[in-house]
């Protein structure tokens, strides 16, 4: 993070708990969580430099969530691939065996239906 690039000692720098996501319109990730917004817990220093973000976009990765104003990518994902979604969050602080966290579900539905469509053939 631009505020982090000087600092030399790296305790408590970290970018911490709950973070609101602004999902894009369309997007795989949309249809996961079915809302435009969602609040996901973070445990990370790194992000996306966005110095790179316009040759990202132009190659073909979308930028599919951000931070309410935009500022940080949350989430990338590939819509010709059959399942790639990245997130910058940790998922799992939200999953629970009964009450799975969206994006484990929808893996695990497209990984069936992967199964079963590469059987066929």
């Amino acid at each position: 993070m631009e505020e982090q690039k000087e600092v030399i000692d790296l305790g408590a720098t970290m970018r911490l708990g709950a973070w609101d996501c602004r999902l894009k319109e369309g997007s795989k990730v949309a249809e996961v969580y079915g809302e435009s917004d969602i609040s996901e817990r973070h445990r990370h220093r790194f992000e996306v430099n966005n110095g790179y973000r316009e040759q990202i976009e132009e190659n073909g990765l979308v930028v599919s969530g951000t931070t309410h104003g935009g500022e940080l990518v949350e989430i990338v994902e590939l819509p010709k691939h059959p399942w790639f979604i990245a997130v910058q969050f940790h998922p799992e602080f939200k999953s629970q065996p009964l009450v799975p966290q969206p994006l484990f579900k929808e893996f695990i539905g497209a990984s069936i239906q992967r199964k079963s469509q590469v059987a066929k053939a």
